[in-house]
């Protein structure tokens, strides 16, 4: 990969990550409370936990989910509006 791949990879990555806590934030705020309306999806079971394979001697658990919020979504515009500066 690339160096300047692996930079813009990692600022999407810190722009979902600031966005998403900056969403959290925003929450409770009346007029920002929008910023952390998002869509939560992912790998689960049936009662919304992880999916178990139990193979009696080894027990694994598979598991993934992934909150995209409006924030987030902001964040990686950010970024990449930011790795065009640098």
């Amino acid at each position: 990969m690339k160096r300047e791949s692996l930079v813009l990879l990692l600022l999407m990555l810190a722009g979902v990550v600031l966005g998403g806590f900056l969403g959290y934030l925003a929450k409770d705020v009346s007029w920002l409370s929008w910023l952390n309306y998002g869509q939560t999806f992912g790998l689960t079971g049936a009662n919304g936990t992880a999916l178990v394979l139990d193979l009696g001697v080894l027990t694994l658990q598979f598991g993934l989910q992934i909150k995209i919020t409006i924030a987030s979504i902001l964040g990686i515009v950010a970024a990449f509006f930011l790795y065009r500066k640098l």
